[in-house]
């Protein structure tokens, strides 16, 4: 609980210091949709080695990847979720939903839901145990959708 209160305070700072910088919507939705296809990139590696059998068990290619998933979920990404970035900008298109704006509660709900995960599928990673490994990947996969069918538009 103190990691989810302390990633949640970093998230505040973050999104002070991100005004500080003076990011523009398109930047945000580019470094948000980055940090999330970096995710999407690394659960895809230990899906194939830990669910699909695609690829050899490899603990320690695992674990980096779930410590990148874990690091880039607690970074405060939530910081680049700025006014302006409910729409599309420019050239740059975003899914997010309006509701992801309005629903703090929901947001906060699924946020949090997310971090868990991630820091638990990261833990997990530590084991080295495969079937270990394959439900916090579940579990963080639900956390992942939980937010997709709440605020992503396909």
């Amino acid at each position: 609980m103190k990691k989810i209160v302390l990633g949640s305070l970093s998230a505040i700072a973050l999104a002070t210091s991100l005004n500080a910088f003076a990011m523009d919507a398109e930047e945000a939705i580019e470094f948000r949709q980055a940090g999330y296809k970096f995710m999407a990139w690394n659960m895809a590696k230990i899906k194939a080695m830990a669910i699909d059998g695609d690829v050899e068990w490899n603990p320690q290619q695992v674990q980096a990847a779930a410590n990148s998933i874990a690091a880039t979920a607690n970074s405060g990404m939530g910081a680049l979720f700025i006014p302006g970035t409910e729409k599309n900008v420019g050239n740059t298109k975003t899914r997010v939903k309006p509701e992801m704006f309005t629903d703090i509660e929901g947001v906060t709900e699924v946020g949090m839901a997310f971090h868990k995960a991630a820091t638990e599928l990261a833990a997990a990673a530590e084991t080295g145990d495969k079937a270990t490994v394959a439900k916090a990947f579940g579990a963080a996969g639900q956390s992942c959708k939980g937010c997709h069918d709440k605020f992503r538009m396909d």
